[in-house]
């Protein structure tokens, strides 16, 4: 928060809150009413659920990167600073971070961002020449940059790496018919 930013005061938001649904009862809209309970409900426990990882992180890190690596690394915790634009790190730095957290950096670079329109163009690297595959897991990407980078609004895929060579079978030599003697 900068200096110039009021800190809410909670007793009072959470008057506020109860007055907004209190009001919508009397207008005698229940499902509107229940609704909008539900809603608030979902935001509680999404921001519960926040700070408490919040919490979590900074008493169990203590590796060199310490709790602001671990922050910054959670996905929860980064939606919620990228939601408040409170995120430190630029959507380029983010984008890279998601990608790691499936550890699929490896697998998928950046060909393009776009940040006027938020369209993101994927490599798929080459699978590393054994055969198995070794392509990204792509719901699990979109889902990461959903967390770290809503900024992206497309993801386009395209293959990329060297081509895949055919697998050769090596077996052994057929026999040979030898002249009997």
């Amino acid at each position: 928060m900068t200096a110039q930013t009021a800190v809410p005061d909670a007793e009072l938001t959470g008057r506020r809150v109860e007055e907004l649904l209190d009001r919508l009862v009397e207008r005698g809209d229940a499902a509107t009413a229940a609704t909008a309970e539900e809603l608030v409900r979902v935001l509680m426990d999404f921001y519960g659920a926040g700070l408490a990882r919040v919490l979590h992180l900074v008493e169990r890190r203590t590796d060199a990167g310490g709790p602001r690596a671990a922050l910054l690394g959670d996905a929860l915790v980064a939606s919620l600073l990228v939601l408040h634009d409170l995120h430190p790190e630029d959507v380029t730095a983010r984008i890279g971070r998601a990608l790691a957290s499936v550890r699929s950096q490896d697998a998928v670079e950046v060909a393009e961002f776009v940040p006027e329109s938020g369209a993101l163009r994927l490599r798929e690297g080459a699978s590393g020449g054994c055969g198995c595959g070794g392509a990204a897991d792509r719901s699990a990407v979109e889902g990461a940059l959903s967390c770290f980078a809503p900024e992206v609004t497309s993801v386009a895929w395209e293959a990329g790496g060297a081509p895949e060579l055919p697998l050769l079978q090596i077996s052994r030599r057929p026999p040979t018919t030898a002249p009997v003697s």
